[in-house]
């Protein structure tokens, strides 16, 4: 189905692998339309709870856009091609399932920003993070002057993107890039493991935090109302239910997702 990416499907997660390992995993036109159908996939397979993205081979997660391809292009396409990679990364960010990424080596442009969409990032101890865009005369396309902002502060985040200076995986976490920190073995071993705990939680909960917390970010929206608004509709699902009777008879909640 996917011509540059491998994707399973493990206990209800889909693991979807950027497979450039030649190229380090670079972003280009057809992982760009590979990871839009792949996005779909979690948006409606119903066997699908939750998704990882990772890169293939140990030395890079995704080291950046294919630079090649930007030789080809004027200010309209290039105007086309940000827009693209901001409905895809919106899409990710957006989605009611939680997508975490698990970063096994460089996260570097194109590549950091698609990490940064994720719902939450883990970390293998050979992680490097960077915008570096500034070294070649443009400017992160996909997002990155924004998520990263957010993620870090102003200060940091325009330090990173004006020096196009890495990071190492240690000063991602301490800056709160990334929420944990594993050896390359144990990164996708740790990642599946929190994904499992939010699988044992209501997934309509699930759902509306996802939403109420991007509403933070959203211009448009008020996330505290948003918030009242998700919390009210709470109780007319089965789910809040049983998970309160689970609660007063001491055992573990079957939630349904209804």
């Amino acid at each position: 189905m996917y011509k540059t990416l491998n994707t399973q499907i493990n206990d209800g997660i889909l693991e979807i692998t950027v497979n450039r390992p030649d190229k380090l995993n670079a972003l280009n036109r057809e992982v760009m339309h590979d990871l839009a159908l792949a996005v779909d996939e979690v948006y409606k397979n119903k066997d699908v709870y939750a998704a990882i993205i990772t890169g293939s081979g140990p030395k890079a997660f995704i080291a950046g856009a294919d630079i090649a391809e930007f030789l080809e292009l004027s200010p309209e396409q290039g105007m086309d091609l940000a827009k693209k990679g901001h409905t895809i990364f919106q899409r990710i960010e957006d989605c009611h399932k939680p997508i975490v990424a698990a970063v096994n080596g460089f996260a570097l442009g194109g590549g950091c920003e698609l990490a940064m969409a994720c719902h939450f990032r883990l970390a293998s101890a050979n992680a490097k993070f960077g915008q570096p865009e500034v070294n070649l005369g443009i400017i992160p396309g996909y997002g990155g002057t924004q998520r990263l902002t957010r993620l870090i502060g102003k200060g940091k985040a325009l330090e990173l993107m004006l020096t196009g200076d890495m990071i190492s995986a240690e000063e991602a976490l301490k800056w709160g890039l990334v929420n944990h920190l594993t050896s390359p073995e144990e990164l996708l071993p740790k990642t599946r493991e929190q994904l499992a705990k939010i699988r044992e939680k209501a997934p309509l909960a699930v759902m509306r935090v996802i939403k109420c917390v991007n509403s933070y970010f959203k211009y448009d929206e008020n996330g505290f109302e948003t918030e009242i608004k998700e919390f009210a509709d709470s109780f007319a699902t089965k789910d809040l239910a049983e998970g309160a009777s689970a609660f007063i008879q001491k055992r573990k909640p079957n939630f349904k997702g209804e």
